[in-house]
């Protein structure tokens, strides 16, 4: 992972609080929709989102290394607002002094070794730059970051390596796509990380991709 040397949270703020307008656009009708994440569908996603919100607060406060802040739950009716006051814990959690300099814990990450604040930072906003754009996905709906969100996202997305790990079951990422030149930034993070951007929602089970 590149050097970081900025201070991200204000862009990591925006990026995050973004997904919660997704998010609120969903039904409990519109759980069931496939989504670009192999295997999941939305309930599944959008359970992973907010558990994620939850564990990397609490790595922000010393107990990233309790597996339970990790463990997704079943989502009610009222997820959209679940979800918001997960993105309330996250972003209060990163912004609480020294939080860029303490380590984080991250068991998801497959090592005990912890990371600097910065790095988890970089993390958790490339994964909702990514995670946005699947859920805009799954519900047909637009999704362009703020140029300068991609332009902070698209170094980390670089960064990220595209070895055997990706192939492991439930891996963040999908192996890397190539990338045509004259790629736009938003595109380019989605193909480097697995993702195989288009016109349209991601297709129902057994049907064409768009």
């Amino acid at each position: 992972m590149h050097m970081i040397t900025e201070d991200l949270r204000p862009l990591h703020a925006a990026a995050v609080r973004a997904t919660v307008g997704l998010v609120a656009r969903a039904t409990p009708a519109d759980l069931a929709k496939p989504t670009p994440c192999a295997g999941w569908d939305l309930a599944a996603l959008l359970s992973h989102m907010t558990v994620q919100h939850h564990g990397f607060a609490a790595a922000a406060r010393g107990r990233g290394a309790d597996e339970t802040c990790w463990v997704p739950a079943p989502l009610g009716t009222d997820f959209p607002s679940r979800y918001a006051d997960a993105v309330t814990d996250v972003l209060a959690a990163f912004a609480e002094p020294g939080v860029l300099d303490r380590p984080f814990v991250l068991p998801e990450f497959g090592t005990d070794r912890p990371f600097p604040g910065r790095l988890a930072l970089a993390f958790h906003l490339v994964d909702y730059v990514v995670h946005g754009w699947d859920v805009a996905r799954s519900l047909g709906l637009p999704y362009q970051p703020a140029p300068e969100i991609l332009a902070a996202t698209l170094p980390i997305a670089r960064a990220v390596p595209d070895d055997a790990n990706r192939l492991a079951p439930g891996a963040a990422f999908a192996p890397a796509h190539p990338v045509p030149p004259g790629t736009d930034p938003l595109t380019e993070i989605l193909l480097l990380l697995g993702r195989r951007p288009g016109p349209g929602r991601v297709p129902e089970p057994g049907r064409a991709a768009a």
